[in-house]
């Protein structure tokens, strides 16, 4: 079986562009649009938030989307169908970020399928610890081939960098910071180093770097360190701003490039 994220990455080497939104935001069935408008504006990979109603890793842009979303009516189990539907449009990777306990509610073995089977390539679930991964979970994930990914930071030691890098298949996700997610400025001396770090690892894995990514200085600077980069809270600010979906979209990527 192939899976869209492992393809890319043995394909494209460098400036990866991983667009995070969240599934029912700013409108409950704006998921599927959403999702083609930024395969036609030259995303790499599309990242969709399952909406949740104590989102901890994420800061005030997200949390908001979450809540808004929520109000939406949107459900784990709306956002499959949704999915399904971006499958007859859209080829790019596709991951699911969530917490633990939607998953749960919906149960892990039931979501893995069901997500496999419409074409989901990968999940990101920041409160799964890794042992409970490796335990209950990695045989199941790569039986259905989809790709899990762990979050590290700059508090994040080698040993469970390296733990992480040897049960991963796809990529890594480095927290530019030991934050909340939000749009900042530039990277500090301090990061700048981390990321250094993290290059000289030579994990197996490749990394993307998340959390501050707003502009074209941030993706670019981020992207000289790593694979790429994941930009949400900059993304989730334009749609609620947006008066023309299409057109911002196009325009947010291409800045983001250029």
């Amino acid at each position: 079986m192939k899976n869209r994220i492992t393809e890319l990455f043995a394909k494209k080497k460098n400036n990866i562009l991983n667009v995070y939104f969240t599934a029912g935001y700013p409108a409950l069935n704006d998921t599927v649009r959403i999702a083609q408008l930024l395969e036609k504006a030259g995303a790499d990979i599309i990242e969709i938030g399952i909406p949740f109603s104590d989102p901890v890793a994420d800061g005030p842009t997200i949390q908001a989307s979450n809540k808004v979303a929520l109000d939406n009516g949107m459900t784990l189990h709306k956002l499959l169908e949704q999915v399904k539907e971006i499958r007859k449009h859209v080829s790019l990777p596709i991951i699911l970020m969530g917490y633990i306990n939607p998953v749960m509610q919906y149960g892990v073995e039931k979501f893995a399928k069901d997500a496999s089977a419409i074409g989901v390539d990968g999940v990101i679930i920041p409160d799964l610890p890794l042992h409970e991964f490796e335990e209950l979970y990695k045989d199941l994930f790569e039986s259905v081939n989809l790709c899990n990914t762990f979050l590290i930071s700059p508090t994040t030691s080698e040993d469970r960098i390296r733990k992480i890098d040897a049960v991963t298949e796809g990529f890594i996700y480095a927290v530019s910071a030991s934050s909340i997610t939000g749009a900042k400025g530039d990277f500090s001396a301090e990061q700048v180093a981390y990321f250094e770090r993290l290059q000289n690892l030579k994990l197996k894995n490749p990394f993307l770097i998340g959390f501050g990514i707003s502009n074209h200085a941030t993706f670019s600077r981020a992207a000289s360190y790593s694979t790429g980069a994941i930009v949400g809270s900059a993304f989730i600010n334009l749609l609620r701003e947006s008066k023309d979906l299409e057109a911002d979209i196009e325009q947010f990527v291409q800045s983001l490039r250029t």
